[in-house]
């Protein structure tokens, strides 16, 4: 209600509720992995609604704004704030760590504002989900390099942990893609020929939270099995 009376987005007074009774305020909420849990469900369930107003030749489409502002946004914010971090006295492997951190956004509650303000479709709404679908996929090499600054031999071990993540990650779009492209249609035609509603919202959870547990195998983000989720059901006569 005062986020509403200031006009500032909803999503920032649930972000300062959360930090309010959770365990480094009130404590009200205590730090468990259940409640974690079902935070990232829910990031899930935000990012299947935003794949269902996607498809496949508008992902395609946007590969250059993918790779290019993407990558491009990744890397001179990774400079800038390692460069910062660098010059107020961190050493260079913890410098690169906070470049790395803060260069990544959270595609929840961006898409989050974005839908809210109708402009997840406009130039600039693409533009910024393109940006985060890179940062998604970013994040693996990531997680394998940062452990990897506090030893030895990180030149010697990285290039092989990184073809490693990267074959895992890729098998694993691309068993979800042809899984939705084969498999989904016909599925949701049995489904839908039972004519219930109960037996059809279990089926898109269940296909959505399976998506989710894949990609988090393969170490990448839930909330992006959640958008493939509803990107290849958002491909059949099924979407409404």
């Amino acid at each position: 209600a005062i986020s509403r009376y200031l006009r500032l987005p909803f999503i920032l007074a649930y972000l300062c509720t959360g930090l309010l009774v959770g365990p480094s305020g009130l404590a009200w909420i205590p730090d468990m992995a259940g409640t974690r849990t079902l935070a990232e469900f829910g990031l899930v369930f935000l990012m299947f609604t935003i794949g269902l107003e996607f498809s496949l030749p508008q992902l395609f489409a946007m590969k250059r704004t993918v790779l290019g502002l993407g990558g491009t946004q990744v890397v001179l914010s990774c400079l800038a704030f390692g460069g910062i971090a660098w010059l107020l006295g961190m050493t260079v492997a913890g410098a690169m760590v906070v470049g790395g951190v803060l260069a990544l956004s959270s595609t929840a509650v961006v898409m989050k504002l974005l839908a809210d303000q109708l402009e997840q479709h406009s130039r600039h709404g693409r533009a910024a989900f393109g940006v985060l679908l890179f940062q998604d996929l970013v994040v693996v090499p990531f997680l394998i390099f940062i452990p990897m600054l506090a030893g030895d031999g990180l030149m010697q071990s990285l290039p092989a942990a990184l073809g490693w993540a990267l074959v895992k990650s890729a098998a694993v779009l691309v068993v979800i893609f042809l899984v939705g492209r084969v498999w989904l249609r016909p599925l949701f035609h049995e489904v839908a020929m039972a004519r219930s509603r109960e037996f059809f919202g279990m089926t898109v959870l269940f296909i959505t939270l399976a998506s989710a547990w894949l990609t988090d195998a393969a170490g990448l983000s839930m909330a992006l099995g959640g958008f493939l989720a509803g990107l290849m059901i958002g491909e059949t006569e099924y979407r409404h």
